[in-house]
């Protein structure tokens, strides 16, 4: 027996790579993950763990370049663009901007909006049935406002939200502080999401990882990928730092490093990485919110956990570099303080940066390679990929394993990059 081969064999072991293990392995297929750390060590550990059907709007609306050619001009800007030269960078940024309509506003939302609800109610299914320790709670979340102007910005994201059938209510400033009183004064409205929901990300990836190993799969840690073996149009093996291994079926589950990897097989795929920043307290403040927030002028996420406490978010679109930029923890601190009563949380105080996987349409890429024969991409799925994880798992295990999925694969394709 062959230890080295499996059925299905996925690169990345992350929330997404994770859950189409786990999804795979109830299917009946074997199943083998490649992580180069260990699983959920990237952007999948310091998010700000969050289920948001409520994030359906993508960035790609009219007004956006704007927004992002002003932010050049300040490094703690919410959505910064590095202005210093990258030919690959500009190339994804034009294609941002060609998309940045209200036709493909409309289009990219319904996407995300499907997978987002179908992911939306898995989660909560698999919690509940392969008894997932993650501190979910199923509590909704309010975005809150301190500038009028921002507030009618966003009825394009409500309207969108209503269309798709989602449930957003508007708020007006008393009712939002009756509502969460760790909110200082000065809020002038809020949009309350109750079907999202929040979880302790680093806890739900090992509880994936767990799952897992239980059911057969095997996870190999250490295992970097250098390289491929191709006959013809197929791929027959994947060289890593831990092995040389080999699956009737290769699924890329890479995240913000997908189009690395996918250099070595000759495949350009329409992604940058959005570094994100995160500050994470061994607990919350003692009059921390009920509620997730997205203080939306600052674009500061809060989740309070009863475990923990963590600001995250900002999109800083400075390719693959590298560390902490103090100036963008700053800000989260300053952000939260605007807002807060007690914006900071109790004990240790842990910062953290990672890339998140951008694509140029803000949907993920998802479904069968037209290159490679049996090549199956899962990534690209920007800030969502804990809230997009579960149906990205049914939806590759449906396209391999069967039965057929339950959520229409088309949107997702890789075939509308000629991928």
């Amino acid at each position: 027996m062959d230890r080295s081969r499996s059925d299905v064999l996925i690169m990345g072991g992350g929330v997404v790579g994770l859950a189409c293990a786990l999804y795979l392995l109830k299917a009946g297929a074997s199943v083998r993950v490649l992580e180069q750390h260990t699983p959920g060590s990237g952007s999948s550990h310091g998010n700000c763990g969050t289920v948001t059907p409520s994030h359906a709007g993508p960035l790609t609306m009219p007004g956006m370049v704007g927004t992002a050619l002003r932010s050049m001009l300040r490094k703690d800007a919410p959505l910064y663009v590095n202005p210093l030269p990258d030919p690959e960078r500009a190339r994804w940024l034009l294609g941002f901007a060609r998309r940045c309509t209200w036709r493909d506003f409309q289009r990219a939302g319904e996407a995300r909006g499907a997978i987002l609800e179908r992911s939306r109610a898995l989660i909560g299914e698999l919690i509940a049935s392969d008894d997932l320790a993650c501190e979910f709670e199923d509590v909704g979340e309010l975005y809150v406002y301190r500038d009028e102007r921002a507030l009618q910005h966003d009825r394009a994201h409500v309207e969108l939200l209503r269309r798709l059938g989602m449930d957003v209510r508007m708020l007006i400033g008393d009712d939002v502080l009756a509502l969460e009183p760790s909110l200082r004064e000065g809020v002038v409205g809020g949009l309350l999401h109750p079907g999202d929901a929040r979880l302790r990300p680093d806890l739900y990836v090992a509880e994936l990882a767990r799952r897992v190993r239980e059911l057969g799969g095997a996870i190999e840690t250490g295992a970097r990928i250098d390289s491929f073996v191709i006959e013809g149009a197929r791929i027959t093996h994947v060289r890593t730092t831990g092995g040389v291994f080999t699956g009737d079926r290769i699924v890329m589950a890479l995240g913000a490093w997908s189009p690395l990897v996918s250099k070595l097989l000759d495949i350009r795929l329409p992604m940058q990485p959005g570094k994100g920043y995160s500050l994470t307290w061994d607990k919350p403040p003692v009059n921390a919110p009920t509620h997730s927030l997205v203080l939306r002028e600052a674009a500061v996420c809060v989740t309070p956990w009863v475990s923990g406490y963590r600001l995250g978010s900002t999109m800083e679109f400075s390719g693959f570099s590298e560390g902490l930029n103090d100036v963008r923890i700053d800000a989260l601190r300053r952000g939260a303080a605007a807002y807060l009563h007690e914006p900071e949380g109790q004990g240790e105080v842990t910062p953290w940066w990672g890339w998140r996987p951008m694509s140029v349409d803000e949907v993920p890429i998802i479904g069968p390679s037209s290159q490679w024969s049996n090549l199956v991409y899962a990534t690209a799925h920007g800030m969502l990929g804990i809230s997009m994880s579960a149906a990205t798992g049914e939806l590759v295990a449906g396209l391999l394993a069967g039965p057929a999925p339950v959520l229409d694969a088309a949107p997702y394709s890789p075939a509308r990059f000629g991928l």
